[in-house]
């Protein structure tokens, strides 16, 4: 049984492109949130990006849960997986198997922003699983916790390294509404890259075929289609910068040339000179304690931490208890 619960349109979608839009580029220093990467092209390409040599996360994350999946089944006995920013849903089907198989599963519940992505893997999953109640969630997941399906016994899976595109205050924010949706002793799993040498860092944000440079520039072009602007994506370049005091890669955009840009549907003038950056992506980096104490200050306690062989990446399971 298949379902799908929305709390976005397209009208919403508009609206928040157009604030994110004209407060992003109005501000100093210039900055865009990154899920306006992931129209359809920036879907696929980001699908590349999880394929080249340099981008070590999704791989490493799916090794982790492969070997630890029937684990994690077994400590929560889940009744409901949930999955925030769901996309394909391809690495959660690991822990469907485990859960199915434990024998506990009753539900999944994906979320993501993208109407389309989640009706495809709605439907998809609907055809893997034919026993498995599917409910799909087209939201934010910095607005809409509140919507979740109540359940019993709920699992929550935040994977891929995206809690790291939060900076810090909005981290703290979307951890204490999660917390707030669900009940003590659920679960959160959240995947988490982890500090290392900038050396394998930086060329997974900046692969050597250039498809994370087309990836960065797609926001220009969602830009351009959706409120009439004439960003000539040959005019930037594509910048992967480590900051060590913060420990997070930044994704930049920087301009080649003195230009203006026209935003028409934002009646919006933005002028850039030759060399000047605007930051579309912030993509943390955790160390163990650090990770610990930010869960715990919003109410969650680590339970188990698993990781490579290399400790390149770690994948943690916290319980939400009463605060």
């Amino acid at each position: 049984m298949t379902s799908l619960e929305k709390h976005l349109d397209e009208r919403d979608l508009a609206r928040s492109l157009r604030a994110d839009v004209r407060d992003g580029l109005t501000a100093t220093p210039k900055r865009l949130p990154p899920k306006w990467f992931y129209d359809a092209r920036g879907s696929r390409l980001f699908e590349d990006i999880t394929r080249l040599p340099e981008y070590y996360p999704t791989r490493t994350e799916r090794l982790i849960l492969t070997e630890n999946a029937a684990e994690i089944a077994r400590i929560t006995d889940a009744k409901t997986l949930v999955e925030l920013g769901s996309g394909s849903s391809e690495k959660t089907r690991l822990l469907l198997d485990a859960m199915l198989s434990r024998g506990t599963l009753g539900s999944f519940v994906p979320l993501d922003v993208s109407e389309s992505a989640l009706v495809e893997a709605v439907q998809s999953l609907g055809v893997a699983y034919p026993g498995l109640s599917i409910s799909g969630v087209v939201g934010d997941l910095t607005r809409h916790l509140r919507h979740l399906p109540d359940g019993d016994n709920r699992v929550v899976a935040f994977l891929g390294g995206t809690i790291g595109n939060l900076v810090p205050e909005e981290r703290t924010a979307f951890l204490t509404d999660l917390h707030a949706a669900l009940h003590p002793g659920e679960w959160l799993l959240v995947g988490a890259d982890q500090v290392k040498d900038p050396g394998t860092l930086v060329p997974a944000y900046d692969d050597a075929a250039g498809v994370t440079a087309e990836f960065n520039k797609n926001v220009l072009h969602v830009i351009n289609r959706e409120l009439r602007a004439d960003f000539d994506p040959l005019a930037f370049e594509h910048a992967a910068v480590w900051d060590p005091d913060r420990e997070w890669i930044e994704m930049r955009l920087r301009s080649v040339r003195d230009q203006t840009v026209q935003i028409k549907d934002l009646n919006l003038t933005v002028p850039f000179a030759a060399g000047e950056e605007m930051r579309t992506e912030v993509s943390a980096k955790f160390r163990r304690d650090g990770l610990t104490a930010e869960l715990a200050a919003s109410g969650f306690a680590l339970r188990h931490w698993w990781t490579d062989p290399q400790g390149w990446f770690g994948v943690a399971l916290a319980q939400a208890v009463q605060i």
